[in-house]
């Protein structure tokens, strides 16, 4: 039996009849991407919303959210003044558990160091109403692919790669807090109705290609920020011929391009999951409105006049892919990849070979990974690299280990790891890596920013499938291609490695004895939240002031940032997740992780009070101890990454004003509208040579702030010469509530008051 099955029998039971009055007002056929999102609607739609333009407010099915960033979301849903979450939310446990000598030792230092942490979330989510998944319940995303998610519903969650749910056939999105405080307190969720793209998948994957080749190569083609604003719908014969899990695989890796979402219509894939996972109630509800769960059949038959971009990739060709290093939109095809090597200097000694994570943890996964793991054996080889395997369920953790596939990883060397993200978030106390020594390692995980996995900046990280580094683990090369190339074993013996096979499901079920879910209590009214003054992980949140009602003038610039500057560069997961529950904390890492334009250092800013040179944090800190505010200046793709809102939250928590980016994420663009911040684009994307490291900044035109109307910057440089630049916005009229109200949650602590 599923969870909220009443909610998802209620939402199949109205789905057709809102689909045909938006075909209606669309009049045209509809992409299934369309009718969820028109099926999801706060009110009846009165016309056609334009793509890329206007602003939509959607009623979400679900929040999901993750033991980092709940945190914060829940210390502000706190500030909302509701007794229980208006939908079904969770909290999952999966972010503070270090990776470091095995899944039993990790599992209990995490419970007992993090022992205040978990204690907040599980009396929050019994308080409110929220099912609370303990420490080792496994990763989020996992969790929710096999009991939450389900074919046509919305759901949004405190992580980029919620969107791993659109295997199942869900639009589900990645937010900050702040947005799941709105969905959880009943009130609508805001989106700009996104852009479409069509990925038309031809043919069937054979050999050593999996799922994972797919996003490689569509991240390869759209780069990390080609998705950005839109929604990504796969389709065609190839497409119904992965597995359910190989779907959520692609869809999970979608966050890497920038898109809002990826999703693929139900088909038996998913039924066959749905029934596998023990939601046979659920497969039967969605089987009986199956016609209504994919597009309008003539939009797969002629894309073009439906997607605003259409991708065709025939499956039957598709190649092994390696992305990276650094970024995972840098695709390399095997084939290929002995010459980029050489070219790039890369390393090519292959030290450790990761698999699992929330992207590429699922039954079939592991099964394909271990049936490389027993050619070791069989063929008389050695795995020359490190090996762990992270399994992304105590469910599918469970199923391994009685199918025998643990006894198998271990008979090679391999370590197995909680159930949690570890390496893949900066959570690996990796051996060695503060000697910051050049080398590589592969992994199964979604993103390779320089530092994320062991906080090593000379760490070459490549991302592959499972099974390719399972080989490329065995092989212990880079440039190892196990479709063309031979081994030589402990004999001497010139042997090749079979592609791999696998099983789509298990063949005796899923089994588990304790899945670490805690319901919450049917009456939370009498549960007490405590937050001790002192703590140093916990603090409970302070409003942020109202706009002053005039423009800015005087901001003194924090940074100037070169290149990519990702949620991981402003603020660092890794060790600093222990203080995600105190904004103070961890507003010391606060863009630590930037490189300064002036001096091509990181965390290294000039302080214009003193003239000398200090940390990011401490510069900011003195502004703020003076009364001064700060502009920080960005490049291309700002907040590219990860959903976590502490982005955002601690440059305002620290005195900075507004954030000036050639380009934004679109979730931190989000972000930092909903803590009252600026977010502003040049206007023309050369002005960002004209920012110098001594100015003094004004922002002009801000008690005239409205819609669609630039605003002006004022450089006063330091020779006593000066620039005036138009910047953008993209602020609708709520917004820029947002902003004069000094956060979007100051607004709903007022309306609530108002009520009582």
């Amino acid at each position: 039996m599923a969870f909220d099955i009443d909610l998802i029998k209620k939402v199949y039971a109205e789905f057709e009849g809102k689909v045909a009055e938006a075909r209606k007002l669309v009049n045209k056929p509809l992409t299934f991407t369309e009718k969820v999102l028109y099926a999801h609607l706060t009110t009846p739609a009165q016309r056609a919303y334009q793509r890329g333009v206007d602003y939509v407010d959607f009623a979400p099915d679900r929040v999901a959210m993750q033991d980092a960033t709940a945190q914060m979301a829940l210390l502000q849903f706190m500030q909302a003044g509701r007794d229980k979450v208006a939908v079904p939310s969770t909290v999952h446990c999966d972010h503070l558990i270090m990776a470091q000598t095995g899944a039993a030792q990790d599992l209990a230092v995490a419970k007992q160091d993090s022992s205040e942490v978990f204690d907040f979330l599980a009396s929050v989510s019994n308080k409110y109403g929220i099912g609370f998944w303990k420490p080792g319940a496994g990763i989020i995303h996992q969790v929710v692919l096999e009991n939450y998610a389900f074919p046509g519903g919305m759901m949004i969650g405190t992580d980029s790669h919620t969107v791993n749910a659109g295997g199942l056939g869900m639009i589900a999105i990645g937010v900050g807090g702040a947005d799941a405080c709105d969905v959880m307190s009943g009130l609508p969720w805001e989106l700009k109705m996104p852009k479409l793209i069509g990925v038309k998948l031809t043919g069937k994957l054979n050999g050593w290609a999996a799922p994972k080749d797919v996003i490689l190569k569509v991240a390869g083609i759209l780069t990390v920020k080609g998705g950005t604003g839109c929604i990504v719908e796969y389709f065609g014969e190839g497409a119904q011929a992965l597995s359910c899990t190989g779907k959520g695989t692609i869809c999970n890796m979608g966050a890497e391009i920038g898109a809002t979402t990826s999703t693929f219509a139900y088909d038996d894939s998913m039924s066959r999951y749905l029934k596998a996972t023990g939601r046979e109630d659920v497969a039967a509800a969605a089987d009986a409105v199956k016609e209504q769960l994919t597009a309008d059949p003539e939009v797969y038959a002629n894309p073009e006049q439906y997607f605003d971009q259409v991708i065709e990739i025939n499956l039957d060709e598709l190649e092994p892919h390696l992305n990276g290093p650094f970024t995972p939109d840098l695709a390399t095809p095997i084939s290929k990849m002995k010459e980029a090597a050489a070219a790039n200097e890369w390393p090519t000694k292959v030290e450790v070979g990761l698999i699992g994570s929330c992207t590429n943890s699922s039954y079939e996964d592991i099964s394909r990974a271990v049936s490389l793991a027993k050619q070791v054996n069989e063929k008389g080889l050695k795995t020359k690299a490190e090996f762990t395997i992270t399994p992304g369920s105590e469910q599918v953790r469970y199923t391994i280990e009685r199918d025998g596939f643990l006894d198998t990883f271990a008979s090679i060397g391999a370590t197995v790891f909680a159930n949690a993200c570890g390496p893949c978030i900066g959570m690996w106390n990796r051996l060695g890596a503060d000697k910051q020594e050049k080398n590589t390692i592969v992994h199964s995980f979604n993103r390779n920013f320089a530092k994320r996995a062991d906080g090593n900046p000379n760490t070459y990280a490549f991302v592959a499938s499972p099974e390719l580094v399972t080989a490329l683990a065995i092989a212990g090369d880079l440039t190892f291609n196990p479709i063309t190339d031979t081994l030589v074993n402990e004999k001497g013996e010139t042997v090749k490695l079979d592609p791999p096979s696998g099983e789509e499901l298990p063949a005796k079920g899923f089994a588990v004895d304790d899945p670490g879910y805690q319901a919450p209590a049917a009456d939370g009214s009498g549960v007490e939240v405590k937050v001790a003054p002192d703590s140093k992980r916990l603090q409970l949140l302070d409003p942020f002031p109202e706009w002053e009602g005039t423009d800015l003038k005087g901001l003194k610039l924090l940074i100037k940032a070169k290149g990519k500057c990702t949620t991981d560069h402003i603020s660092m997961a890794g060790p600093w997740l222990k203080f995600r529950g105190h904004l103070d904390n961890i507003s010391n890492n606060l863009l630590i992780g930037a490189v300064n334009y002036f001096n091509d250092k990181t965390d290294n800013v000039k302080n214009q009070l003193t003239g000398e040179y200090g940390a990011v944090p401490a510069t900011q800190r003195a502004y703020k101890a003076a009364g001064i505010g700060t502009l920080i200046v960005g490049d291309e793709n700002y907040g590219e990454g990860s959903s976590r809102e502490h982005a955002a939250m601690e440059p305002r928590h620290l005195g900075a004003r507004a954030v000036l980016v050639k380009s934004f994420a679109r979730i931190h663009e989000t972000n930092l509208k909903k803590q009252g911040m600026l977010a502003l684009t040049f206007a023309d994307k050369d002005d960002y040579d004209k920012i110098q490291e001594d100015d003094t900044i004004d922002i002009l035109g801000l008690t005239t702030f409205a819609p669609d109307t630039p605003l002006t910057l004022v450089l006063h440089h330091k020779d006593g010469t000066s620039d005036a630049i138009t910047v953008n916005h993209s602020y609708n009229a709520q917004q820029i509530e947002w902003f004069k109200a000094g956060a979007a949650l100051n607004i709903i602590r007022r309306e609530f008051a108002n009520k009582q």
